[in-house]
């Protein structure tokens, strides 16, 4: 895991082999900058994928979450973070809502989402796990590598 990697340092050394998403997400996570290779769950308004991901060994991987944008419910809390720092995960990018917002700004894990909403989702686990993404006309599938801090995210082609 590269500490501090700047997005912007790294596109200026490898530009044309990474991708930028350009969605505005807040950082919430108590880590500013972190990267890591990319585990994906795609999901909408139910978080049950998400904590048993999370509860499993992270080894420095970024768990992407594909949320479908949607603010209505949270898709992860402190509880669930908590099981990221613990299981060795390096962060969570949520195109979706958060909860918990303070408690996550505490934790030693990268955190981006759109939001928050103090609201919980379902819990009956309908969604795909290590499936590619398309978030914001990039793709990130499983296993390349994404970094992320205050500037944004970048995702290796």
């Amino acid at each position: 895991m590269s500490e501090h990697v700047n997005t912007a340092d790294l596109y200026d050394e490898r530009g044309e082999e990474l991708e930028s998403i350009s969605v505005q997400f807040q950082n919430l996570g108590g880590q500013s900058h972190f990267s890591g290779p990319v585990r994906t769950v795609r999901c909408f308004e139910d978080n049950a994928l998400v904590k048993t991901i999370l509860n499993t060994p992270g080894e420095g991987a970024v768990l992407v979450v594909d949320g479908h944008s949607s603010l209505r419910t949270a898709l992860m809390g402190d509880m669930i973070a908590e099981s990221a720092v613990a299981n060795g995960w390096a962060g969570v990018i949520i195109n979706g809502a958060i909860r918990d917002r303070v408690a996550l700004g505490r934790l030693p894990l990268g955190v981006k989402a759109l939001g928050s909403n103090p609201r919980k989702s379902a819990k009956t686990g309908i969604g795909e796990v290590d499936v590619d993404l398309v978030i914001d006309r990039v793709r990130i599938q499983p296993g390349v590598m994404i970094y992320s801090d205050p500037d944004g995210i970048l995702v290796e082609r």
